[in-house]
């Protein structure tokens, strides 16, 4: 088994997507943004950067899992964590109907909602 993620809320209609993601060495990702249902993906090579609401960022690399529940938490970083190398996964995401698979997160809401962010690492 490479993931196990319970409870899951998948929207009454949801459709499913997956897509296999390519970044070039030190790709930042997506910005903040949310998904209306939920998202699992597998890192094929490289390594991801992954930092949802309420969790410290970590590091996802080859053979590793995430996931993430959808609807309200925002999803902080997605991006290759590594400089010299690319990176590869596949991720399925759901989606409820009438609402855009990826939603990004403007600025007022990131600061609004600051208290809910994981401490950051130290540089």
């Amino acid at each position: 088994m490479l993931q196990d993620a319970a409870p899951i809320s998948v929207p009454e209609g949801a459709s499913a997507m997956t897509l296999h993601v390519e970044w070039e060495p030190g790709d930042p990702g997506t910005p903040p943004h949310r998904h209306s249902g939920p998202a699992f993906g597998y890192v094929i090579e490289g390594a991801v950067r992954f930092e949802l609401e309420g969790e410290p960022e970590r590091v996802v690399e080859a053979g590793g899992t995430f996931w993430e529940p959808g609807g309200d938490p925002i999803h902080y970083q997605d991006g290759n964590a590594l400089a010299d190398a690319r990176t590869r996964f596949v991720v399925t995401m759901m989606c409820a109907p009438g609402k855009p698979m990826l939603e990004l997160v403007d600025e007022e809401e990131l600061k609004q909602r600051a208290h809910l962010r994981a401490p950051r690492p130290t540089d």
